[in-house]
């Protein structure tokens, strides 16, 4: 899990974060160094749920709470990506807006 640590103003629309993480978070961007967001999991404040079906309820669905399915469109490429702490499972799913 990080931390931010310091921020400042920069170009008077830009905030630069200095931020702390553990080295295995670390490692799971891969390298990447552009297009990251950042986000804390005390935001996440719309309870959702895990529906099973099937055989030995083997088959899991993270369903979409009521309020976030506005203008979504079930046919859409989605991505999605696991985030493993010590104490959580995050799951970050990515759909493309401009294929709606």
């Amino acid at each position: 899990m990080g931390t931010i640590l310091s921020s400042r103003m920069e170009d008077g629309n830009k905030i630069i974060f200095e931020v702390s993480m553990d080295y295995d978070e670390s490692v799971q961007l891969r390298g990447h160094m552009s297009n990251i967001h950042l986000f804390s999991e005390n935001v996440a404040d719309i309870k959702a749920n895990i529906s099973q079906r099937g055989k030995n309820e083997a088959t899991k669905y993270f369903l979409i709470p009521k309020e976030l399915r506005k203008n979504l469109k079930f046919d859409s490429k989605t991505t999605c990506q696991k985030i493993e702490t010590k104490t959580k499972i995050i799951f970050v799913y990515v759909v493309d807006k401009l294929g709606f």
